[in-house]
């Protein structure tokens, strides 16, 4: 264990791990062109990061915006040591994503029962069964397998979430083999606190597994509740360039943690994320345009702390 120069625990460099061309696209009402998708992405992969989540192998009909998964996949350029994930959601979604030749499969369900039926429109119990279908036609393709778990930290209908049926879940999944849990705070409901207890507990009970946070921003606490993950030795984290995305069957919910507010804090804290700031800000500068309006950004709004201004006329 080492130290940040400002005495924040550290084993190393952290993982940041990009999700707006999947988490951020699928809820836009502009398609983004094909062509923008590929170059967006290749921004990207040269900018450091640990993974993109560049696409999502499910229903042209579910999802039209993500309807060219394929061609995205089988186009965009590979640089090593960048992790390629998708999302799947079912068997057929695991065969199309395997003959794209991705890094990951990235399968989701909710803790919260009421979550899931509004979002995958079936229970816990048939989400897990489906599922356990796709980790048995990916093993053995060397694929890897990542489960993320939404409403960990509540949910906006059945309030809050057990720990237990969160520690239950990622058991049953651990006990398939799996290489991975992202803990997600689907609608911004999580606290300091609570993070740290979770994420404390859960590294804890399942340290083979590789542990992702994925936070929103509902209510401004995405950043807070990364320091809490930080103090419980997570060093892997999910956002989204400009802050774009989120739930759509969340009542209330708005983006995802703000990529280029992560990293521009974390680098002022001392630790190592090995993202390119000046890159990922070129990067999210463009977003306003491929998706039709303004991104939630703040460091595209202000600049980074070290951006100076003239002195005003006296």
């Amino acid at each position: 264990m080492t130290s940040t120069p400002n005495g924040n625990p550290t084993n190393g460099r952290l993982h940041i791990q990009e999700v707006a061309p999947r988490d951020g696209f699928q809820n836009e009402s502009q398609f983004v062109e094909t062509e923008d998708k590929i170059r967006f992405i290749d921004a990207l992969s040269a900018c450091g990061y640990a993974k993109i989540e560049a696409t999502s192998f499910t229903s042209p009909k579910a999802i039209p915006g993500l309807r060219d998964a394929e061609i995205v996949m089988h186009e965009i350029t590979r640089h090593p040591g960048v992790v390629y994930t998708a999302l799947v959601p079912n068997v057929r979604g695991a065969e199309r994503a395997l003959s794209c030749k991705v890094d990951e499969v990235n399968l989701v369900m909710s803790v919260s029962e009421t979550h899931n039926r509004s979002n995958l429109r079936m229970s816990r119990d048939e989400s897990f069964a489906q599922l356990s279908d796709v980790i048995d036609a990916v093993r053995g393709s060397h694929v890897a397998i990542n489960v993320s778990l939404s409403t960990v930290f509540g949910c906006p209908m059945e309030g809050d979430i057990d720990p237990y049926e969160v520690f239950e879940l990622m058991d049953r999944f651990a006990q398939r083999g799996v290489n991975g849990i992202t803990l997600c705070d689907t609608t911004g409901m999580a606290y300091p606190s609570q993070v740290e207890a979770i994420s404390r507990r859960a590294k804890s009970l399942f340290p083979q597994l590789e542990l992702t946070l994925h936070f929103h921003n509902t209510r401004g606490m995405a950043l807070a509740n990364t320091m809490a993950a930080l103090r419980a030795g997570v060093d892997r984290f999910d956002a989204s360039l400009g802050g774009i995305g989120g739930c759509p069957y969340a009542p209330g919910a708005s983006g995802n943690a703000c990529t280029e507010e992560l990293v521009h804090m974390l680098q002022l804290d001392g630790y190592d994320t090995g993202v390119d700031l000046a890159g990922i800000l070129a990067a999210a500068q463009t977003l306003p345009a491929l998706i039709g309006h303004d991104v939630p950004s703040q460091i595209l709004k202000a600049g980074t702390r070290d951006r100076r201004h003239p002195a005003p006329c006296q």
